[in-house]
């Protein structure tokens, strides 16, 4: 009986030995990235958007033989769109599956709430399109690939005055999102700079239903236009409530707004004419631009949003990074970020600055029987 344990063991011995050492092969063949996106929930379609982008990123740079030898490997968490629910799941990415980076989120208030996690553990973070200023100041592990609300707000404050040709504008601002919030502040220090005017602000809490309090505050203001700072999910039953009191003024937004859910139902006929901010227009007739473009739709048979074309730079200039790094130590990663200049993404040349934010232009987009248009572009 001995020797029939004996034997036994030592084939245990010898299995696991084989099973880890496969499992290290593995591992040793693979770079793992971390990505946390709100692939369900309120904010869905720019988590699916963003997390797209990022796979063509992915399959792209395996199909060219992957970085640094090694294939990349994506492991993605759902944030659910809650805010509550990121810390557990980027604490479950950097300890449990141990990336080497992680990519996310796209709203500010939750990449807000990961960030410090990755800061603590010395993990490089790129947000694809988080524009509120506090998400990079969390610290030097922090980078984003899209513009911040500061010139955002500088961009739709020119527009409304040199292109809408309006003085007088009213706010709509979701009280609770560190986005709309911040969009809202700073467009309101730079818009009176330009010689308008905030002749009201109503403000509400996302997922409410019923605007017409505020909206009845703003009409007997009587403005010339509304700016409404929020997410589309909000915009689009605000645009029809709007209507339906009587308000006929353009109303203008943000990128928060690019989803082709916005002009779901009447919210088509609703928003006709209102404009709003972007980082990038399909339209634009660059051949890179026109090849994602076909790419994503023979891929998933949709046309791309800008999340996804955030998405996919996010991953491009993270890969760069780490090809130029020679490693994947943490802090050569974030070292190389740190020091790209006139990159060329797909959402344009893209440098990152001293407080490691992008820095590249905007394009204003406007509503044409449900389409987004291209206006025109707004260089920093």
């Amino acid at each position: 009986m001995n020797k029939i344990y004996k034997f036994f063991a030592v084939i245990l011995v010898i299995s696991s030995g084989i099973i880890f050492s496969s499992c290290k092969d593995n591992n040793e063949n693979e770079i793992l990235i971390g990505e946390f996106a709100s692939l369900t929930g309120s904010e869905a379609t720019f988590g699916q958007s963003s997390h797209n982008g990022l796979m063509l990123a992915v399959e792209e740079v395996n199909g060219s033989g992957g970085v640094l030898g090694k294939q990349i490997k994506l492991i993605t968490d759902d944030t659910q769109s809650k805010t509550q629910e990121v810390p557990t799941v980027v604490q479950k990415l950097i300890n449990r599956d141990k990336v080497v980076a992680v990519i996310g989120e796209v709203a500010s208030s939750r990449s807000k709430a990961g960030a410090p996690i990755a800061q603590q553990f010395k993990i490089p973070m790129i947000t694809p399109a988080s524009t509120n200023p506090e998400v990079t100041m969390i610290g030097d592990y922090i980078f984003r690939v899209c513009f911040i609300d500061p010139f955002q707000a500088t961009v739709m404050s020119k527009f409304a005055v040199n292109s809408m040709k309006v003085k007088k504008v009213a706010l709509l601002v979701d009280q609770k999102n560190a986005y709309s919030t911040g969009l809202a502040d700073n467009f309101k220090k730079v818009f009176p700079e330009l010689g308008g005017e905030i002749i009201e602000e109503q403000k509400y809490s996302a997922g409410d239903k019923d605007f017409k309090a505020q909206l009845t505050s703003i009409k007997a203001k009587n403005p010339e236009a509304i700016f409404i700072p929020g997410y589309y999910t909000d915009v689009n039953l605000i645009s029809i409530q709007a209507r339906e009191i009587g308000l006929t003024c353009p109303l203008f937004g943000s990128d928060g707004w690019e989803s082709e859910k916005l002009t779901e139902g009447k919210a088509k006929d609703a928003l006709e004419g209102s404009f709003f901010s972007t980082h990038v227009s399909a339209d634009d007739p660059s051949p890179g631009i026109q090849n994602f473009i076909k790419k994503y739709q023979e891929k998933y048979s949709s046309k791309p949003d800008a999340m996804a074309f955030l998405g996919y730079d996010a991953g491009m200039i993270l890969f760069d990074a780490i090809k130029k790094a020679g490693d994947t130590n943490g802090e050569k990663i974030k070292n190389e970020l740190a020091k790209v200049k006139d990159y060329q993404g797909i959402t344009g040349l893209i440098t990152i600055n001293d407080q490691r934010n992008a820095v590249k232009p905007a394009v204003v987009m406007q509503i044409k029987d449900g389409n987004f248009v291209y206006k025109e572009t707004i260089a920093p």
